[in-house]
């Protein structure tokens, strides 16, 4: 049979490259058959090792308890426009930044720093799924999101 000949190890990394988001272990279990999360473990951390070993553009990186494919620097630096996605105004864009660099900050807060407009903001970026925000007093929490972290490699 044709499935008793695939190599685990290169079927792991054929689903890594075809995902379109990291994935955790539970997920490429499914994916490829392999019931043992130890077994996977170790293929996924031999990819990273493979990959941070190779003289090649691509990486193996973790995020979180998750894993993808990225480009190693400076390459997705130089390429990053080829990439779709959602297009964010700049005024987002400096909101979610200020976001990541203070994880929980108020809305009102934001507001104060950046002006009335940040309402439309911060519904575009929740838009994206990008943050999220969770009632608290009479303002919002704001965090980003694993979609975020997805996306930005951080």
């Amino acid at each position: 049979m044709m499935e008793e000949l695939l190599n685990y190890d290169k079927l792991v990394e054929a689903a890594l490259f075809m995902a379109s988001k990291a994935v955790s272990v539970e997920e490429l279990s499914k994916q490829t058959g392999i019931a043992s999360k130890v077994k996977l473990e170790s293929i996924i951390n031999n990819l990273i090792e493979k990959y941070k070993n190779e003289d090649t553009s691509l990486e193996v990186v973790r995020l979180g308890d998750k894993y993808m494919f990225s480009l190693k620097e400076p390459y997705a630096s130089k390429v990053s426009s080829l990439a779709g996605g959602p297009d964010i105004t700049k005024g987002a864009l400096r909101i979610l930044s200020y976001v990541n660099k203070n994880e929980g900050i108020l809305q009102s807060a934001l507001v104060k720093i950046f002006g009335g407009s940040t309402y439309d903001h911060i519904k575009e970026l929740v838009d994206n799924d990008f943050i999220e925000t969770k009632k608290f007093k009479t303002s919002k929490k704001i965090n980003t999101t694993q979609k975020f972290k997805e996306y930005f490699n951080v």
